[in-house]
């Protein structure tokens, strides 16, 4: 059977390469390319592929979103993350939002094609340096009484800085992010948290103890 295939990337040489080796693989046909996020979900949605291999940074609409999206309205098509990022939180933000495998870029051409075939088959499945973060993961103690464990380590960083009554052009500078970056995590943890704005934000951490240790700066 030929596993289908949409495949997102932003940058256009990754792309046209990573699409011309899934294409010259047995048994895997690429049926769609995407250059950003929602140019991914419309694919999808359009092509019905079995598989959408995705980056995680893309305009638009990033992988994370693009792969939450992907679970609601296409749970049929399986996710498989191709990305540069194997830090903690991205690969769990991405299995959280739905994905079924995760590999590095760099991956070689037949752990890839495993990878395509194994996500199409439901199964779950990392790349070796992922896997051993993940094994190491589940291998450790729950963290005792986590307040908001529906969030990423970097999201209850910004929500402890939010606490601490930082504004956002202020959390950046603390973090060294972008400012689009922050603002960005304050809507997703607003939406995590189900709370609309931010002096909620604030009571509901300072509740959890959150807060208590960051000095404010100006701005």
């Amino acid at each position: 059977m030929t596993i289908r295939v949409v495949l997102a990337d932003d940058h256009p040489v990754v792309r046209a390469g990573l699409a011309a080796l899934l294409t010259s693989l047995p048994g895997i046909e690429v049926v769609g390319v995407a250059s950003t996020g929602r140019e991914a979900v419309r694919e999808v949605i359009t092509s019905h592929p079995d598989v959408a291999v995705l980056d995680l940074q893309m305009p638009d609409l990033d992988g994370f979103a693009a792969t939450r999206e992907l679970a609601r309205s296409a749970p049929d098509t399986a996710v498989l993350v191709l990305t540069m990022f194997e830090d903690d939180d991205s690969v769990f933000a991405a299995m959280r939002a739905g994905a079924r495998g995760y590999l590095v870029k760099g991956a070689e051409q037949e752990e890839i094609a495993r990878a395509i075939r194994a996500v199409a088959a439901g199964e779950a499945i990392f790349g070796p340096g992922v896997a051993r973060r993940v094994l190491t993961f589940f291998s450790a103690p729950p963290p005792a009484d986590d307040p908001f464990p529906e969030l990423t380590t970097r999201e209850r960083q910004i929500l402890d800085l939010i606490a601490a009554g930082l504004s956002n052009p202020a959390i950046a500078d603390r973090l060294s992010l972008a400012s689009k970056t922050v603002a960005n995590n304050v809507s997703t943890i607003f939406t995590k948290l189900g709370i609309a704005d931010r002096s909620t934000a604030i009571i509901q951490a300072r509740n959890a103890g959150l807060g208590t240790g960051a000095v404010p700066k100006d701005g």
